[in-house]
């Protein structure tokens, strides 16, 4: 079977999607490269979210935006679609939202945002010396786990031995640090801890093997908890005591639904709190959601993104305190009508877990549903396969 194509595995021709854009802050200036305001491009732009319509039109024609996202609030994009110029797009994905705008050369400026924050959306360019030089590297982890990995897996590699430490012993998603470990040495890589906040990798490379890749725990989630919220039965083709992946560790806890504890940790599952947190809406005893202050930098601010979209459902049905979350359970719900538009933030996990609440009650929309291509873009068929009638 060939590997899934996700949008994070493949590039696809100047559509990159950016990642983790937070709209804070009075404005936001998008800046990309510039090829000529007259050129026709390309566009691809489905109806969703005004923001994210805006990034994505910039990404597609390389085009600067200024803008201020309290004039963006609640508003929707119309669908662009074909070869046009910028300014033809700009009017097309503009037509029903309602907002003053001013395309001046390669610049897009809506409303009167007077100051702004520039943010890159890449590409990146890296040029690369043969690997990293020998000695010492230290990092914090408390953001996330990824870019430890990726350090210790280039050490491998490396001009000499590299020594790969953290600045703290804490990081979240420590799982996955071991998930790293034994791969490299699965292929041969010479990795010694020093401690239990450093490692020390030699510059042996690698080698061939074979080596068994299991099933995505993350996106087994929102299966797991399908079956738990219809009270069917999925086969995956593989146990959930099975996966060695962090996220893993909540099958146990969807298993217990609707009688999940008071108090989940979520430090060592992360991707699988909104999973759970949707599903606590269902539970008998409200869930408050700890050690889960990483999901604020994810693809959107998934804190924010779980409470809102909760609230649209029942109003207070989520509440946030800090950095935790707290799901006001309301077994209730089940078999009731709401009108409830979730804005996903082109987040594929809120997409997806938000999905899990139409199982149980009517009138759940979803924005963007094609974000969930980044890992699983079958996951509507998937549904689908299962009975559930989705609707674009």
């Amino acid at each position: 079977m060939p590997p899934m194509q996700t949008s994070s595995s493949r590039l696809r021709k100047g559509r990159v999607k950016t990642l983790g854009l937070r709209l804070g802050g009075v404005g936001l200036l998008l800046v990309l490269s510039v090829q000529g305001q007259a050129e026709e491009f390309e566009f691809d732009i489905p109806a969703q979210t005004l923001s994210s319509a805006l990034k994505e039109l910039g990404r597609q024609c390389d085009l600067q935006i200024l803008y201020n996202p309290d004039d963006l609030k609640g508003k929707l994009s119309s669908p662009v679609h074909g070869r046009l110029t910028p300014e033809q797009a700009v009017a097309d994905l503009l037509k029903k939202a309602n907002v003053a705008h001013n395309l001046e050369d390669n610049t897009l400026t809506l409303g009167a945002a007077a100051s702004a924050h520039t943010m890159s959306l890449g590409p990146v360019a890296i040029k690369g010396k043969g690997g990293l030089e020998a000695g010492r590297i230290e990092i914090d982890g408390n953001l996330s786990s990824q870019y430890v990995s990726a350090l210790l897996m280039a050490g491998a590699c490396g001009k000499g031995p590299v020594e790969v430490a953290l600045k703290g012993s804490e990081i979240g998603a420590r799982g996955y640090l071991d998930l790293t470990l034994a791969a490299m040495q699965a292929f041969g890589a010479e990795v010694q801890a020093i401690g239990d906040a450093a490692w020390k990798v030699s510059a042996s490379g690698y080698r061939a093997t074979d080596f068994h890749i299991e099933p995505d725990a993350s996106a087994a989630t929102y299966l797991w908890a399908a079956q738990a919220l219809t009270e069917g039965a999925i086969d995956l083709g593989v146990a959930s005591d099975a996966f060695t992946q962090p996220d893993a560790l909540a099958s146990q806890i969807i298993a217990s639904f609707p009688n999940m504890p008071a108090v989940i940790d979520g430090s060592q599952m992360q991707d699988a709190i909104p999973t759970l947190a949707v599903l606590a809406a269902f539970n008998r005893q409200p869930v408050r959601f700890v050690g889960i202050a990483n999901l604020r930098v994810k693809e959107c601010d998934r804190i924010s993104a779980l409470s809102h979209g909760l609230c649209a459902i029942a109003p207070g049905l989520a509440v946030r305190e800090g950095d935790d979350l707290i799901v006001n359970a309301n077994p209730a719900l089940a078999g009731t009508t709401v009108d409830a538009l979730i804005d996903t933030h082109s987040d594929h996990r809120i997409a997806m877990c938000f999905a899990l609440a139409g199982l149980k009650i009517a009138g759940i929309r979803i924005l963007d549903p094609d974000c969930v291509g980044k890992t699983y873009p079958g996951y509507w068929d998937a549904l689908a396969s299962l009975g559930v009638t989705v609707q674009r």
